[in-house]
Formats: structure tokens, sequence, C-alpha cells
């Protein structure tokens, strides 16, 4: 059974676009990202919601964030706050290894 996995952190430039592509080559998983804020690279839609099986933010803050826009299309939706800080460039070797170690007890 294919798990559809959502990553969100704030501009969608650094750790959600690293842990999309990072869980993107994983066997049954199909994974996508966005950014909360209004500039982001990629902004989170509705569409991503209702698509996503599990939704994997960054931040508390982002969790807070995503409940007050989109409350109404969450019910139900599994929200797992990772606790990375924004302090790694796309693709840093810390940054994988963190999400390595944090994502798959998530998954099935």
């Amino acid at each position: 059974m294919t798990q559809k996995l959502l990553f969100i952190c704030s501009q969608n430039k650094l750790r959600s676009p690293t842990a999309e592509q990072v869980f993107s080559t994983w066997d049954s998983l199909e994974c996508d990202s966005a950014g909360l804020a209004n500039d982001a690279v990629v902004s989170l839609s509705v569409e991503q919601i209702e698509w996503a099986d599990i939704i994997f933010v960054m931040e508390r803050v982002h969790r807070s964030k995503l409940s007050k826009k989109f409350k109404p299309h969450l019910g139900g939706k599994r929200v797992i706050v990772l606790g990375i800080p924004d302090d790694y460039e796309f693709m840093e070797e810390d940054l994988i290894q963190l999400l390595e170690v944090k994502v798959p007890q998530f998954l099935q």
C-alpha cells in the first residue's frame, strides 16, 4: 500500500524539499512538499492536504499555522512535528540523517 507523505516548512526551500527528495526514492511512498509562508516556493494548498495520508511539519509553529489556516481540511489527518529547526541547507548530510531517523517510525 502506498503512503502519501506531505512535508511542510516555512519557505519550501530547504527542509521540506530535502525531505521530499529523500523519501521519494523509498518504495511505497509518494511525497510532496510545501511552505506555509506567503512567499514560499510552493505554497501549501488544500489539494495537497486532502491528498496526504500523513503530514510532517518541521516545527511546532508550523503545526499552529497549519491549524489556523487549514483547520476545516485537517479532519482526521495525522500531523507530526519533527522538531527540526531551520539550521540546515538543502540536502545537507546532517539534515538527511535527522530525517532518516525521525520519519520512518511513523510509516507503516
